[in-house]
C-alpha cells in the first residue's frame, strides 16, 4: 500500500498544478468577462456573455478549484509537509478561495438579479488577485525557512490519529 501511495504523488502533483492553472486563469478571466456585462450591447450579446461567465464559473473554474484544493490537501498528508511555509501558503490559498467566492457573488448580482447592477472595474480586483498568486508562487518555489515565526507545536505535528490508510515515510 505504501508503494502504491508513493506512486500516486507525481500524479497528484500534476492534477494539483493543472487544477491551479485552470482555477487561477479563470479567476483572472472572470472579472474581465464580468466587465463586459452591459445590457446596452444588445440582448443576444448580453445573453451570450452572461451564459459564458456562468458556465465558466460553474463548470470549469469551481471544479478546478475543488480539484486543486483536494489534491493539495492529499499531498500535504502524503508528503507530511507540516512546515511553516506551508501554513503561510494556506493563508494565501484562503485568499484565492475568498476571491473565488466574491467573483461568484458578483456574477450572481450582475447577471442573475433583477434591476440595474454594474460589475466593478476589473483593475483593482485583478491587482488584489496578484497578491495571493505571487505569494503562493514565492512560497512554493523558494520554500523559505520561516522557523522564526512562532507556531504552536500542535500545528507542526500530526495529532497522532491514524489515517484510514498507510502514509509513506520519506
Amino acid at each position: 500500500m505504501i508503494e502504491f501511495l508513493s506512486g500516486l504523488i507525481p500524479h497528484l502533483k500534476a492534477v494539483h498544478v493543472m487544477g491551479l492553472l485552470v482555477w487561477c486563469a479563470g479567476l483572472f478571466a472572470l472579472p474581465l468577462m464580468l466587465a463586459r456585462h452591459d445590457p446596452a450591447i444588445g440582448q443576444a450579446d448580453y445573453t451570450r456573455i452572461r451564459r459564458a461567465t456562468h458556465y465558466a464559473y460553474t463548470y470549469f473554474i469551481t471544479p478546478a478549484a475543488v480539484l486543486a484544493i483536494a489534491s493539495g490537501t492529499a499531498l500535504i498528508f502524503l508528503r507530511e509537509v507540516f512546515v511553516t511555509w506551508m501554513f503561510a501558503k494556506l493563508v494565501f490559498v484562503a485568499g484565492l478561495v475568498t476571491f473565488h467566492v466574491w467573483v461568484g457573488y458578483v456574477l450572481v448580482a450582475v447577471a442573475e438579479r433583477e434591476g440595474e447592477h454594474r460589475a466593478p472595474d476589473p483593475g483593482l480586483p485583478l491587482t488584489l488577485l496578484l497578491l495571493p498568486v505571487l505569494g503562493i508562487l514565492t512560497l512554493v518555489l523558494v520554500k523559505p525557512d520561516l522557523a522564526e515565526i512562532p507556531m504552536p507545536d500542535w500545528l507542526r505535528e500530526p495529532r497522532g490519529n491514524q489515517l484510514p490508510f498507510d502514509v509513506p515515510r520519506r
